[in-house]
């Protein structure tokens, strides 16, 4: 049991939160995740990332017990509640935090299959966005999603919260220039959300495999007029917003996709 709050574990988690964390965990190849939610599916044969160190308090133990979790596989270390409120941060924690490694998905292990369908997120910064988008790409039955070199860093705790442990069920390829993608794609279903885009969604009937691209929250698409085989799309609203957060539109169109394809 680890009760001194002069731990060098505290030391290493913090290091992975911190306002340099982002450059620890790239280092590192690890990450942070906090709770019952992603240990449900980092528990699963062949899980993916998986857990490197998973630190416990007698609570987190308890919960774990109660759901029937196996984690005999896992490094389980036991602390103290002051030690794991030192460690996490999360205002209530659960008892449960891991350090797990990062998965090295790259471009070229991308499969474009016939029902392959992928989210392409161009210069997304907002941490909550991005996790609620692959939460709601895993829902809606995509491939994978795919990030621009200046997205937001997934493994930032936030992302790893608002995935839901969805980070679990898809692969996400980090720092992918889009122009090669789209070079890489086999036909022509690609297809950008914009604000003025040339079709509307409900009029779309996507073939897989299909691409969708989605831009940053505040300037949209850059460059998008100079892409070639990328169909412009908007949603029509009948109401009077003028317009939609990101991650909900994301999920209006990831539904469509997903009920189209059906």
């Amino acid at each position: 049991m680890i009760e001194s709050l002069h731990s060098p574990h505290i030391a290493r988690v913090k290091a992975l939160l911190g306002s340099r964390g982002k450059k620890e965990r790239r280092e590192g190849g690890v990450f942070i995740a906090e709770g019952l939610q992603f240990l449900r599916e980092a528990a699963q044969e062949k899980a993916s990332p998986r857990i490197q160190t998973l630190y416990l308090t007698a609570a987190g133990r308890l919960k774990i017990a109660s759901e029937k979790i196996d984690i005999t596989a896992f490094e389980a270390v036991d602390v103290s509640d002051a030690v794991m409120a030192a460690m996490g941060e999360t205002v209530t924690p659960q008892g449960i935090l891991a350090i797990c490694e990062m998965p090295l998905w790259e471009i070229e292990d991308i499969l474009i299959a016939e029902d392959s369908k992928y989210v392409y997120l161009h210069e997304i910064q907002d941490p909550g966005n991005a996790g609620t988008i692959l939460r709601s790409a895993d829902a809606m039955g995509f491939s994978g999603l795919i990030t621009s070199a200046n997205s937001v860093d997934i493994y930032s705790p936030k992302v790893v919260r608002a995935s839901a442990g969805s980070l679990w069920h898809l692969p996400v390829y980090e720092r992918v220039e889009l122009t090669g993608l789209i070079a890489k794609w086999p036909n022509d279903s690609i297809y950008a959300l914009t604000a003025d885009g040339e079709k509307s969604l409900v009029d779309i009937n996507p073939q897989a495999p299909s691409l969708w691209i989605f831009g940053n929250e505040a300037r949209g698409i850059e460059g998008l007029a100079s892409l070639s085989n990328v169909t412009s799309v908007h949603i029509p609203m009948a109401g009077n917003a003028e317009s939609l957060n990101l991650a909900s539109a994301v999920a209006i169109t990831l539904f469509r996709v997903s009920s189209a394809s059906k």
